[in-house]
This record gives C-alpha cells, sequence and structure tokens, in this order.
C-alpha cells in the first residue's frame, strides 16, 4: 500500500483476524481523534485570555492584547483549508495513513513548539510573529487530519439511529473543555502568579503533543481496517481534486458551511468569550469562572446525549431548526445574564451549554450524503474547514470586540445573527433538509 507507515502497519496488525468493525467503534475512534483536537483547541484559547497577552503583548493594555491573541488564535481556522488542500495531494499519492500521521505530527510538533515559545521581552516583536507561525501550523495540520471517520459513521449509522451516531464524536468538544480547564485550574492553583505566566503554562501543550500521539493510534486502528480500505477504494471515501469538487459541489458545500454557522456562535459564547470578559472586566478569579464551564460542559454533555434522541424522534432538520430558534431567543437576554454577578455567569453558562448541546450534537455530518459518491470526501472535509472558519475562526474577536466597543448587548446581537443564519440555511436548501431527515 502507498504510504504505509511504520504505525499504521502497527495499527493495521490488530485486525488480521478480519474482524467486522462496527459503527460504535467507528464511533469511539471519531471520538478520541476530536477530543485530542478539542483539547489543543481549548488549552490554546485559554493561553489566549490568561497568558498571551501578557507575555506576548506587554506592550499594550490588557484588551487590546486579548484581542491580538484572538487575532492570531483566527489564523488557524484561515490555514485549515490551505491544509485541506496541501494533505489532499498527499493523500492522493502516499496513501491516507501516511498523510493522517503527517498531519498529527505537524500538530502535535506545532502544539508543543507554542509550549516552548519566548515572551516579547526575550525576542520582541518576533515571538508574536512565532506564535502565529505555530498556529498557522497547527491550522494546517487540522486541515490535513481529515480522516473522513464522521463521513464513513454517518454512512454507515442504523437508520433509525443517525441522529445518535452523529451525536458521539461531538462529545468530544466537552471532553476537551473540561480537560484543559481542570489542567488550567491546577496550575493556577498551585503556582504563584508570576511562575504561571512564566512556565507553568507551558505544560498543558506537552501533555496535548502525548495526547496526539494517542489519538492517531486510534483513528489509524479505523482507518486501516478492510471495511474501511473497500470503501476507499471502492469510491466512497476516496480523496478528489479540490477544484472540481468545489465546481460540482460547490452549493452543498455553501449549506454545510453556513447552516452550523449558530452552533458555532454558540459555541464561543459559552466557553472563549465569557473567560475573556469575566478576566478583563471583574475582579472574579479565572479559576473560579474555569470550574463553572467544567459544571456547565458536564451538562452540555447530558444535552449532547439527548439531542440524538431527539434528532432520531423528530429528524434533525428539525432540531436544529428548533434550537437555532431557542438560540435566538437566549441572545435576547444571555449578556444580561452575564452581566448579572456570580449567579448570572452560572445560569448564563448552564442554559448556555445546555442549548449548546442540543444543536452542536447534530451539526456535524449532516450532508455527507448528498455529496456525490467520488467527491463525498474532500466535499465533506472542505465543509468542516469552511464552517469552522466562517462560525468559528472570528468568533471570540468579533465577540470580544463589539462588546467591549457597545456593551455586552452587542454580543447578544452576534449570537443573534448566527442563529439567523442557521434558520435561513436550513430554509433555502430544501435539498439540506431532505438529507439531515434521511
Amino acid at each position: 500500500m502507498a504510504g504505509s507507515t511504520t504505525v499504521e502497519r502497527d495499527a493495521r496488525q490488530l485486525h488480521e483476524s478480519g474482524r467486522h468493525i462496527s459503527a460504535g467503534e467507528i464511533a469511539i475512534g471519531v471520538l478520541i481523534g476530536r477530543a485530542s483536537e478539542f483539547f489543543d483547541f481549548f488549552v490554546y484559547a485559554i493561553a489566549s485570555v490568561l497568558v498571551f497577552p501578557k507575555l506576548v503583548f506587554p506592550f499594550v493594555d490588557p484588551l487590546t492584547g486579548t484581542l491580538l491573541s484572538f487575532l492570531i488564535f483566527a489564523l488557524a481556522f484561515l490555514a485549515r483549508p490551505v491544509g485541506t488542500v496541501i494533505f489532499t495531494a498527499i493523500d492522493r499519492t502516499y496513501g491516507r495513513g501516511g498523510k493522517l500521521t503527517a498531519a498529527l505530527f505537524l500538530l502535535g510538533g506545532s502544539t508543543a513548539a507554542i509550549a516552548f515559545l519566548p515572551g516579547f521581552e526575550t525576542i520582541g516583536i518576533y515571538s508574536a510573529a512565532l506564535l502565529a507561525l505555530f498556529r498557522m501550523g497547527q491550522g494546517v495540520a487540522l486541515g490535513g487530519s481529515w480522516d473522513g471517520l464522521p463521513s464513513l459513521l454517518a454512512l454507515n449509522a442504523p437508520e433509525k439511529r443517525r441522529g445518535w451516531y452523529a451525536m458521539i464524536p461531538q462529545i468530544s468538544a466537552p471532553i476537551g473543555l473540561i480537560i484543559a480547564s481542570l489542567l488550567f485550574v491546577f496550575l493556577i492553583s498551585m503556582l504563584s502568579a508570576q511562575d504561571f505566566v512564566e512556565w507553568g503554562w507551558r505544560y498543558p501543550f506537552f501533555v496535548a503533543f502525548a495526547i496526539n500521539v494517542v489519538a492517531l493510534f486510534a483513528r489509524l486502528r479505523i482507518v486501516v481496517t478492510p471495511e474501511y480500505a473497500e470503501m476507499f477504494e471502492s469510491g466512497e471515501l476516496e480523496p478528489s481534486a479540490v477544484v472540481p469538487t468545489v465546481k460540482a459541489e460547490w452549493k452543498v458545500i455553501w449549506a454545510g458551511s453556513f447552516a452550523p454557522l449558530c452552533s458555532f456562535a454558540m459555541f464561543h459564547m459559552v466557553t472563549v468569550f465569557p473567560l475573556s470578559w469575566v478576566f478583563l472586566f471583574t475582579e472574579e478569579s479565572p479559576v473560579r469562572f474555569l470550574l463553572i464551564e467544567v459544571v456547565a460542559a458536564i451538562v452540555g454533555i447530558g444535552a449532547l446525549i439527548a439531542s440524538g434522541s431527539l434528532a432520531d424522534r423528530f429528524g434533525r432538520r428539525q432540531v436544529l431548526a428548533a434550537s437555532a430558534a431557542a438560540i435566538a431567543v437566549f441572545s435576547g437576554f444571555a449578556p444580561q445574564l452575564l452581566d448579572a454577578g456570580e449567579v448570572g455567569e452560572i445560569i448564563f453558562m448552564i442554559v448556555g451549554f445546555a442549548l449548546l448541546g442540543i444543536s452542536f450534537g447534530q451539526s456535524s455530518g449532516a450532508l455527507s450524503a448528498s455529496f456525490q459518491r467520488r467527491h463525498r470526501y474532500t466535499g465533506s472535509a472542505l465543509t468542516s474547514d469552511l464552517a469552522w472558519m466562517f462560525g468559528a475562526g472570528f468568533a471570540p474577536l468579533a465577540a470580544l470586540l463589539l462588546a467591549s466597543l457597545f456593551g455586552l448587548m452587542a454580543s447578544g446581537a452576534y449570537l443573534l445573527s448566527g442563529a439567523v443564519m442557521t434558520l435561513l440555511a436550513l430554509w433555502l436548501n430544501r435539498e439540506m433538509g431532505r438529507s439531515i431527515v434521511e
């Protein structure tokens, strides 16, 4: 097999008996792989609020430093489609195992490199340049780490349980948040403020590299299965050239990119943005708010599980539309809750994560079956990249900038815009609606 790596061959040995891989095992592989990515995501996001403004941008005020950190944060999402283009070519030439191994080691390497980042006091503005370079490396790697497993899961899930199986990989987001938050809580609690900013914050990035290695093997374990290879060779998951894919599937890619905007806007409104607002504009300890996020994320896991049952009973499109409408209503009083002290923050986070769980649980992989077979693998990857770029890339920057200029109500308007875009995409694209229901 072209591009076969040592790690891939080791993973393939697990399947010499020819045992069939179930949809549940595929779901676990997706869950582990995406949990590692979300852990990386939240480690960087938390550091963007608590560390980088002081370490990289000490020459500006804390608000400006945080906005600059969020600007660099967005670079990974801009780089993701570039990674998809580069690694799709690698995939077609050297094989999916080699491509996935290279992408995940680039992700781990870029993440670990951030752990060694010198501060502004050491190398000046080059600190920001290196951080931007490493962040773009993460983005390119995330684009290349697409393995087709979400599409494989969507196609192999039992017909009446597609909502349930669509939900399972999404649980990786709150799991990644919980682990990252608790790790930062431990470090902040055990170290002095000076030690934390100088060296304590670096440990989560080393942990992220180790988790990526474990996730690589978990994903390769599925990617090298005979079932996956058969689907790959038959064209179900064969990488196609990017330009022909976009020309043939632009309508489906467009719908898939904008339909999850509500989920992604909500995603940042209850994770990265409120942490930055509380840290900058209140006297509250970041430890306390991170613990609130952990509790709310557990509520979010329960809501995610409920979304699977609701989608199988009422249809995925109906759940997406209803959750978007609920989030639109929530946007009207969410800012007031966040600005209402400790009790308001707790209500904001718990209600927000409950709505996020219902929405986010059904926001992934809804259009896999809508792509033509020869474009399904690359089309799904591009859709994922663009959805994250449009919905998540600039969300913390936009929400914090609007809130700092016009007050917290402006952040509610930003959230409302995401809900409106989701409802509009669901209404305009009838093809999408049918594919979700089916």
